[in-house]
């Protein structure tokens, strides 16, 4: 039962994620933030880095950003810093990619380097040297 809870909360976040994602402005603020790495950027820079922004639109971009799970903000004095949450966005990826090839004998390029193995038991690909 908890396994079918986490794989149904794990499908939630990750509709929830690509959801937040699907709109052009906010994968550009989040592209942004990725770029920027753990400092973060203050609501400021990211408006000059989008060619201005009005505060008002980048505020509600921000926000779906957040409830997502994918945007962090910590208030710096007066200024809110955005930082991407790179567990998050780990943890989207994973979730995308984690049954690359599940389905077929052997894996080929699609899924990356590491997925080169055979089905292996429960149609999951079974990896290593003893596949």
């Amino acid at each position: 039962m908890d396994a079918a809870r986490n794989a149904t909360t794990s499908h939630e976040a990750a509709a929830a994620a690509l959801a937040a994602l699907g709109h052009e402005a906010r994968l550009d603020i989040y592209r942004s933030l990725v770029r920027a790495g753990d400092d973060g950027l203050p609501v400021h820079e990211i408006q000059q880095r989008l060619g201005g922004m009005p505060r008002s639109t980048l505020a509600h971009h921000l926000q779906a950003l957040v409830s997502a799970g994918l945007v962090t903000q910590r208030k710096l004095g007066a200024e809110v810093v955005n930082r991407a949450a790179f567990p998050a966005m780990r943890e989207l990826i994973a979730y995308l990619t984690d049954e690359c090839c599940a389905d077929v004998e052997t894996c080929a390029e699609a899924c990356g380097p590491g997925h080169a193995g055979t089905l292996g038991s429960g149609g999951r690909v079974a990896e290593g040297p003893n596949a």
